[in-house]
């Protein structure tokens, strides 16, 4: 059964992660914009203005999704393995040690999606919107709320499989 979830949930945060990375890239163009345009006002003393607002809140709310975008793939692969204390254990103490570590994420998952989705419905009712490009919040909140979930269930699912003795993840180096 967990074998099965993992298949449905792997290409999901697969793509989720690809999405992390495409809004890190966006991100670094819009700060590379920002310091241009700047710099150039700057350098024109004003004559010259092709800044454009909103910059900080792209890169505010670009870094969010970012962060909670890449969260439910890495969350197994991105333990530190301290190997002066795990050396002499076996693979399965390790696997359970860091199942039981891993059922931390899915209490923060969780709390962290409805606290989200707790305050997307309030700025839906508030109608509250970003200061300088009038986005709605609420959809930001939205967007969190469900890569929290997703990363509940990612964790729930890999401490399942690593506390029943299943193997871990191999990490990239």
């Amino acid at each position: 059964m967990i074998n099965r979830i993992e298949a449905l949930l792997s290409p999901l945060t697969r793509f989720m992660h690809l999405i992390s990375c495409v809004v890190l890239v966006a991100m670094m163009m819009v700060t590379l914009a920002d310091v241009v345009t700047r710099s150039l006002f700057e350098m024109t003393t004003g004559s010259l203005d092709l800044t454009f607002p909103g910059g900080v809140e792209l890169i505010k709310y670009g870094l969010l999704i970012t962060v909670f975008f890449c969260l439910p793939h890495s969350v197994e692969r991105s333990q530190v393995h301290v190997d002066l204390f795990t050396n002499r254990m076996s693979e399965r103490a390790k696997g359970a040690m860091q199942g039981i570590y891993l059922l931390g994420y899915v209490f923060l998952g969780t709390a962290m999606s409805y606290e989200f989705y707790i305050s997307a419905q309030d700025a839906v009712m508030s109608e509250e919107t970003t200061q300088d490009l009038l986005i709605p919040v609420s959809y930001f909140y939205d967007v969190t709320a469900f890569a929290s979930g997703v990363l509940a269930v990612a964790a729930l699912v890999s401490a399942l499989r690593l506390i029943s003795g299943g193997k871990m993840v191999e990490r990239v180096e």
